[in-house]
C-alpha cells in the first residue's frame, strides 16, 4: 500500500496572495485562485511550484522535462501522457481531510490543443509562443479552504517516487513553516510603491477594425442561414506592450474583478493571468459537473438600471436560446463517459463586478471504466466557447479570427492524484509573451444576433481588465 500524503496544518489566510508570495520565486509557480475574499462563488485555493516534471505540447510533439532538462519527446496523445504520469495506484490513497488536490497535474490546456483532437484547417496566424499545453506534475501543494477557514501543506511522497528523478521537500517545508506577515501586503497601493520591479503598459489595441468585425459577423450569419451551424463564438484580440512583472498586474486585476476560477501561472519570461467566472468540468468521485455561461449584459450604473439589466437578460429569448444550444452540446459531450446526464439548473442568473451572466448546470455520473481525464479530453475545447456543432464552429473561427487563440478559451485546472479534477474555461484571460500582453473578448453569435450589440458586448466583457491595467500602470 503506498504511503498516504502528509498533511501539515498551516496558518489560514483570507487572501491566498500571502502564501503565493512565499513560493512564487520558485520555477513554474502556479496559483489556482478562488477570488476570495472578493468572490462569493469560489471555495479552494491551490498553490504550488517547482514541479517534479513538466509536459509541454507544441504542435504534434509533447516534451517531457525533468529538472528543466528535456528527457523525452512524444507524438502520443497529450492526455494519455498525463495519465501515464498519474499512476492508478494513487487512486487508493486516502487523506485525513477531504481536500480537492493531493498533488498531481496542474496547469493549462490551450484552445489550440484542440488541433490534436480534431482536424481544423491552418489559417490563423500563430504569433504567440506559449505552448499548446503546459502541465506540471506537482508532488506538493498549499491548499486553502475558505469555507472552513483552514489551510494545509500537502506532501505526496508516493506520487514523487512514482516519477522520474528525485524531489527534496525540505525547502518547501521550510518556506511554509512560518506564518506569512500580513504587513508585507497591507494593500495593493503600498505593495506597488515598495516594489522595484512593478509593471508598465501601453494602450491596448484591437487586432480587428470595426468594419472587419462587422464583415466577420456577416459571414457567420451567412453560414447560419446556409445551415452550416447554429452558433459560433467569435472573438477579437487586444494587445499592448508591457514591461515589468505580470504578478503586479494580476494583483490589480483580481482586486477589481474577483472571479471563482481565476489563476496566475508564471512560465519563465511568460505568464498567464486568468479572471474566469466559468467552470468547465469538475469531477468529485463519480460526480461530474459542467457549468456553461451563455448570455451576458453589463452591470448598470445605478441599482435600478442594474436590476433592469438583469431582468432583461433573464427574459431574453435570444440569450436563453443561445444557452440551451450549448447545454445540448455539453449533454452530448458528457454522455460519452457518463450516465444519468441531467440539467438541474437552466439559465440561472449570476452577477459579477462587470456583467450579469446566464449559467446552466449539467451533471452526470462517471462510468466505472472512465476517468476524469477521459471526460476532459472528449469535451475539449469547451462548447460554450466554440459553438454548435462544435467542429464546424471551430473551422469558422479559424477562418475568421486572424490570429490563433493560444490559451484563451482553453482551460486552467488540476487533476489530482486521487482522480479528482476541476477546470475552468479560460475567458477573461490574459497572456504575457515577448513583452506583449494579450486579452480577448468574444461572444456566441446566433441567427438573431445584432452586430452592433455583439461588438459592444465583446468589449464590455474585458473593458474592466484593460481599463484597470491602463489606469494603474500607464
Amino acid at each position: 500500500m503506498p504511503q498516504a500524503p502528509r498533511l501539515i496544518p498551516l496558518a489560514y489566510q483570507p487572501d491566498s496572495a500571502l502564501w503565493f508570495m512565499r513560493v512564487r520565486h520558485l520555477p513554474h509557480a502556479a496559483w489556482l485562485d478562488s477570488g476570495h475574499p472578493g468572490s462569493n462563488y469560489g471555495r479552494y485555493d491551490i498553490i504550488s511550484a517547482a514541479p517534479q516534471c513538466r509536459l509541454e505540447t507544441i504542435g504534434d510533439i509533447t516534451h517531457t522535462h525533468i529538472n528543466d532538462d528535456t528527457r523525452h519527446e512524444s507524438t502520443a496523445d497529450p492526455f494519455t501522457l498525463i495519465k501515464q504520469h498519474l499512476p492508478s495506484i494513487q487512486h487508493q490513497l486516502k487523506v485525513a481531510e477531504p481536500l480537492p488536490f493531493i498533488g498531481g497535474a496542474l496547469g493549462y490546456f490551450g484552445y489550440d490543443l484542440g488541433r490534436r483532437l480534431e482536424r481544423v484547417p491552418v489559417q490563423a496566424l500563430a504569433d504567440i509562443s506559449l505552448a499548446d499545453m503546459h502541465i506540471g506534475i506537482y508532488p506538493w501543494a498549499i491548499v486553502q479552504d475558505h469555507h472552513q477557514q483552514k489551510a494545509w501543506l500537502v506532501i505526496n511522497e508516493a506520487l514523487s517516487q512514482s516519477l522520474p528523478g528525485a524531489y527534496n521537500f525540505l525547502e518547501i517545508e521550510q518556506l511554509c513553516s512560518a506564518k506569512p506577515d500580513p504587513t508585507m501586503f497591507h494593500d495593493l497601493k503600498s505593495l506597488l510603491e515598495k516594489s522595484d520591479n512593478t509593471f508598465k503598459i501601453n494602450k491596448f489595441k484591437s487586432n480587428l477594425k470595426v468594419d472587419e468585425y462587422y464583415q466577420a459577423l456577416a459571414r457567420i450569419h451567412d453560414y447560419i442561414l446556409a445551415g452550416d451551424c447554429y452558433q459560433v463564438n467569435f472573438a477579437q484580440r487586444f494587445e499592448a506592450e508591457f514591461q515589468g512583472d505580470p504578478w503586479f498586474a494580476y494583483l490589480a486585476l483580481r482586486s477589481v474583478l474577483p472571479s471563482p476560477f481565476s489563476g496566475f501561472i508564471q512560465l519563465g519570461e511568460q505568464a498567464l493571468l486568468s479572471l474566469s467566472p466559468e467552470r468547465f468540468i469538475e469531477v468529485r468521485g463519480s460526480a461530474v459537473e459542467t457549468k456553461p455561461i451563455k448570455g451576458t449584459i453589463k452591470r448598470g450604473q445605478t441599482p435600478g438600471e442594474d436590476k433592469a439589466n438583469a431582468s432583461w437578460l433573464e427574459t431574453s429569448e435570444k440569450n436563453r436560446a443561445e444557452n440551451v444550444m450549448i447545454v445540448d452540446l455539453l449533454r452530448n459531450d458528457l454522455s460519452k463517459h457518463c450516465a444519468k446526464v441531467r440539467v438541474p439548473a437552466l439559465c440561472e442568473l449570476q452577477s459579477f463586478a462587470n456583467v450579469h451572466h446566464l449559467v446552466s448546470t449539467i451533471t452526470g455520473e462517471l462510468n466505472t471504466d472512465a476517468s476524469a481525464i477521459d471526460v476532459l479530453r472528449d469535451a475539449f475545447p469547451g462548447g460554450s466557447i466554440t459553438g454548435a456543432p462544435k467542429i464546424r464552429a471551430m473551422e469558422i473561427i479559424e477562418e475568421l479570427e486572424p490570429t490563433r487563440r493560444s490559451v484563451y478559451c482553453g482551460s486552467l485546472g488540476y487533476i489530482s492524484a486521487d482522480g479528482q479534477m476541476d477546470t475552468s474555461i479560460a475567458i477573461r484571460t490574459l497572456v504575457c509573451d515577448q513583452q506583449k500582453i494579450y486579452c480577448w473578448g468574444g461572444g456566441g453569435i446566433v441567427a438573431d444576433s445584432e452586430t452592433e450589440q455583439e461588438y459592444r458586448e465583446s468589449i464590455a466583457k474585458v473593458k474592466i481588465l484593460m481599463d484597470t491595467l491602463e489606469q494603474y500602470f500607464s
